[in-house]
This record gives structure tokens, sequence and C-alpha cells, in this order.
């Protein structure tokens, strides 16, 4: 196996200056996952005014982006009820909308739920609601339940989305595409009126499988992982992120990591699994050492998650900054 690809703080400049991935005066941005579902980290079910809340807050303590779920019924595991979530691209107009600062993205979009070419669509309206602030972040998908409840096909996931993905980055970077494949159909599709940014919304990747990952070097501006609690699980998976890069011919270099932990903050939950422990100091030090792996954005899952306790993260932020 291939060593990863150590961080060099020019890459990520580098990666900026592109227009395919968000500024930040910082060496590894930091992102909040905001609670969208019943029986959420919020403590119950926010509402829309809640979650306009915390994104405001967290623009406030210094957070670069907000990053939501993207879900339409829970149930975990099997013998749970079900757990209702608010839908996700909705959300993120609204929040678009409402906000002046700070990035929203999905984590992540799941292209089994809707047409490629809408998805296409979709992410261009936000971008421009938003002013340029949207990340579009996409996945297979894996919650059978949900796809069973909504009456979407749970079958070849990874080769309906290898035919999604290749209709939603022409449509965004180009404009056009001319597609004809076995799941979806895109005739001599065009993306009009465009937004912002002439070649659209940077596009994430969310994802471990080898051939997804390869998709991921393909098309992909960002690749993501979660829920890690430190950053030695993540170094085996760079390298193979590495791997898929090279397989297509694509310089490693060029695409920015991500990844994502949880975070017991005081009156912890539970409600986040395997969360990041400790005070303030050792919560920094744990998010650096992601940053010494390699990874350009860190996603933070506070648990619980209110805006008084992402105003008690401020003091982590402070920290992984000063160090």
């Amino acid at each position: 196996m291939t060593e990863p690809t150590p961080f060099v703080e020019t890459d990520l400049a580098g990666l900026m200056a592109t227009g395919h991935w968000p500024a930040t005066h910082r060496p590894m941005g930091l992102g909040l996952m905001v609670p969208i579902a019943e029986g959420s980290a919020f403590g119950g079910t926010p509402r829309f005014a809640d979650m306009l809340a915390m994104a405001r807050v967290a623009a406030d303590v210094g957070f670069d982006a907000v990053w939501f779920a993207d879900h339409l019924a829970l149930r975990l595991p099997p013998d749970e009820e079900v757990r209702g979530v608010w839908e996700c691209w909705t959300t993120m107009a609204g929040l678009a909308a409402a906000t002046e600062r700070i990035q929203i993205g999905a984590l992540v979009a799941c292209t089994g739920y809707r047409n490629p070419g809408l998805i296409a669509k979709m992410a261009e309206a936000i971008d421009e609601i938003s002013g340029g602030r949207f990340v579009l972040g996409l996945g297979a998908g894996w919650h059978e339940f949900e796809y069973d409840m909504f009456g979407f096909p749970f079958d070849h996931r990874v080769s309906r989305f290898e035919e999604a993905i290749g209709i939603i980055h022409p449509l965004l970077r180009e404009g056009h595409v001319d597609y004809r494949g076995t799941y979806f159909q895109a005739p001599d599709c065009v993306n009009r009126p465009r937004g912002p940014r002439a070649a659209g919304p940077p596009i994430l990747v969310g994802t471990t499988g080898h051939r997804m990952l390869r998709l991921t070097a393909r098309y992909a501006d960002a690749w993501n992982t979660v829920w890690h609690k430190e950053a030695a699980a993540v170094e085996p998976l760079m390298a193979t992120v590495d791997d898929a890069c090279r397989d297509v011919g694509r310089d490693p270099a060029t695409l920015v990591r991500t990844a994502g932990g949880n975070i017991a903050m005081p009156g912890y939950l539970g409600v986040r699994p395997d969360p990041i422990t400790g005070d303030a100091e050792v919560m920094a030090a744990t998010l650096r050492g992601f940053r010494d792996v390699g990874i350009h954005h860190f996603v933070c899952g506070l648990d619980p998650c209110t805006p008084e306790s992402i105003e008690q993260f401020a003091r982590v932020i402070e920290l992984v900054d000063a160090g």
C-alpha cells in the first residue's frame, strides 16, 4: 500500500483558488453537522427556526460550513420506531436564503431518491440562492428501509450512482449532457440558467468502497469519510484514496479530503455514538490530529447539538486554530 499524501498547506490554497472548494483561513476547515431528524442530538425534533439558529451561531463562533443529512425516514436498528426527517434540499434552500456567510452542504445527498438531472438543477438553484455557498455532497445511499418505504429501487446502487454522477457532473461543469444509460436518461439535457459560479458548486462524494472511490477520483472535488474518533482510523483510507486517484490518472493532491467525528459535549445524550471525549484541550488536540494526517475539512457531530452547545464548542475552535 502506498503512503498517504502528506498535508501541504499550499495544496489546499490551490484547491480553493480553483473555486471548487470553499475558501478558509485555516489549514483545516471546520463544519457542523446540524440535526434534522426526530430524536436527534438536538434533544428532540428541531424546527426550521432551531436549525437556522444553530447555523447562525455556528457562523458566529467560526465554523466554515453547516452540513445536513439526506434521509426520508430512519429506523435504526430495524426493531426501533420510525424516526421522521425533514427533507434535506428544501431545508438547505431555506437556510441558504436566511444566512449570509456560512457554507451549506449535504452530507450526503442520495442519488437514489431523485432524478440526477433534477439534482443538478436543484444544486444550481441553491448555489444561486446562497450566492455561491453550496457544496453538493453525493452518495449512493445505504438505508434500505427508506428506499422500501418510498418505493425507490435498492438494487445496483453503485451502477445507478455511476450513471447519476455521469449526468450531474457535466450539467454542473458545462451546463449540458447527452446521456442515455440503463437507469437514467438525459438526452441533450441543458442546465440553465447558471448560478454564480461558471462551473457550478463543488462536488463531494462520501464513500469508502473501492468502485465508489474510483468514481470519486474521476468526478469529485472532495471525498468524505465519517464517523471517526481518532485520526489513526483515517490514515489507511487516505492511502486507498490516493490509489484510486492514480488508477484514473489523477494527481491525489488535487482531491480535497474531508472527515467527520462525533463529539460528546456536556450533557451528552448518546444519540451520536463513539464520540470524541475530553476537555476542550483534548478535543482540540484530537481534531488537530486529523489535520496532521491530511484532512482539509472536519465535520463535527456535536451531541447535544443546540445553540448553547455550539457556543460552548467555540473554545475548541479557538484551540484548534491556535495549535
